[in-house]
């Protein structure tokens, strides 16, 4: 009976601990943007290459540094719209990864512009039990400062982004409407030969 009570003692301790522990790994949204910002302007300091606006490295430090905590999945659902639900699992792949492509040769030209960047977190707007929120930020060096928003969402203890806000225009609503009207015109498979034509075609902008 004693050596009962000390195991339920034990397990209950060790329970305690591990949920003590998962909360401490735990990095609030605007932290962890704070963070992950952070990191990138540093890393975009430090390479002449991203300076440059070689594409490559770019790709390099997108993969590293900030895709781990994109939902890429929701953010190119979204962009697609309802046409999302009739792609085959092989063309959610590639408008994926054509997407993800597009996306860093058209904002390579804002890393390239990084010299001496500073972030600064907006006041939160939301409640601890929140499962989706905003986070709001500001890029600040010479000259204005720019707008950069975040909408996240809470997946266990993990926050991750979908959707970003640049000078007021949301990443995905930007999108959503010209590849509805492509898809409209030619198809799923006709919007993803459009962007894979595009990124053939996009030259890595220099600095």
């Amino acid at each position: 009976m004693m050596r009962r009570s000390w195991i339920r003692v034990i397990a209950a301790t060790l329970t305690a601990a591990a949920t003590q522990w998962a909360a401490a790994e735990a990095v609030a949204p605007e932290a962890l943007i704070k963070k992950v910002s952070g990191e990138v302007i540093e890393a975009v300091k430090a390479d002449k290459a991203i300076q440059s606006g070689d594409v490559k490295p770019i790709m390099a430090l997108v993969d590293a540094k900030i895709l781990p905590h994109v939902n890429f999945q929701r953010m190119t659902a979204s962009a697609v719209g309802r046409y999302w639900r009739q792609a085959t699992p092989e063309q959610k792949t590639r408008l994926q990864d054509e997407f993800k492509l597009l996306l860093v040769r058209t904002y390579s030209g804002a890393l390239t512009q990084v010299k001496d960047q500073v972030v600064e977190m907006k006041p939160m707007r939301s409640k601890p039990e929140d499962t989706e929120v905003i986070v709001r930020s500001e890029v600040k060096g010479k000259g204005e400062p720019i707008q950069l928003d975040y909408r996240m969402e809470k997946a266990g203890e993990t926050w991750r982004i979908y959707d970003v806000n640049v000078l007021g225009v949301w990443l995905v609503e930007n999108y959503r409407a010209s590849f509805a009207q492509e898809i409209g015109a030619s198809g799923i498979d006709g919007l993803i030969t459009k962007l894979a034509e595009k990124n053939k075609g996009a030259a890595p902008t220099k600095g």
